[in-house]
């Protein structure tokens, strides 16, 4: 299946942040509780995006220090004006190849982003190589192909029973190893065995649908790029499909669900 998409524009920081990362927050916080990190760690972010998971360990995890890693400089960018915390540094860089030396983490975490790594296994083993023996190598997706991200899968449904060639954007077909056994799978094929898969589960609450349907047109994602690309016309048809399903003035709560991976670097 195919995994990239022509509206995966995920390069403009305040948008992506509107749409996802907020609850890239709430669930960022359930991983650092899960991983249980002792304090003054040397932490790395890979595919850091705008901060998430940086500003949740700076804020939590009292780590000795946080790098982030992303290819994108519009990331990086939004990143760095957010985050003033001196703990914190941020570098353009490929998750296959790392641009931190052997060795040097305590701990290497992915959120949520491993979907659009295209050599998975390699992104994996350079977050060995960058993790001292003994640390943690860690890393979570949402679980897309379950539905767990709910406000998206109602989104891909509702567009699907209008523009059936919406089918192939949605996730949940684009990222089918989201799973624990798909996950577990991408270790073996890493080379890695032994490692711990875990549902980390928070509510998304919209107060109305207003607040729901404005992430849509803001263009950063997959979802928001698909909205944007149609006409008017089609827009509010969609629009006014996804308000039947889920009402228009009473406050909207739906699941988000990732799953989780954790390994202790050999």
């Amino acid at each position: 299946m195919k995994e990239a998409s022509e509206h995966d524009s995920w390069s403009v920081g305040q948008s992506y942040d509107h749409y996802m990362g907020r609850w890239s927050r709430l669930i960022a916080k359930e991983f650092l509780n899960w991983q249980n990190i002792p304090k003054y760690a040397r932490w790395a972010d890979i595919g850091c995006g705008t901060g998430a998971l940086t500003r949740t360990i700076l804020d939590h995890a009292d780590p000795a220090s946080v790098v982030g890693v992303d290819p994108s400089e519009g990331f990086i960018a939004h990143a760095r004006k957010e985050i003033a915390d001196e703990r914190a540094t941020f570098e353009i860089g490929d998750a296959q190849d790392i641009p931190v030396p052997d060795n040097t983490v305590d701990v290497a975490a992915s959120a949520l982003v491993l979907n659009f790594v295209p050599d998975k296994p390699r992104a994996i083993g350079e977050m060995q190589r960058i993790t001292r023996p003994g640390g943690t190598v860690s890393f979570y997706v949402w679980d897309y192909p379950g539905g767990g991200m709910g406000f998206i899968d109602t989104f891909w449904k509702a567009a699907a029973t209008l523009d059936p060639a919406a089918r192939k954007l949605d996730e949940a077909d684009r990222f089918p190893f989201c799973t624990p056994e798909g996950l577990e799978r991408l270790c073996r094929e890493a080379n890695i065995q032994g490692v711990t898969v875990k549902a980390l589960e928070v509510d998304t609450v919209f107060p109305d649908f207003e607040a729901f349907w404005h992430p849509f047109t803001l263009g950063a994602g997959p979802a928001p790029g698909y909205c944007m690309s149609l006409s008017t016309s089609n827009r509010e048809r969609l629009r006014k499909r996804l308000e039947e399903l889920l009402g228009g003035e009473n406050e909207i709560r739906l699941t988000a669900r990732a799953w989780a991976v954790s390994m202790t670097n050999i």
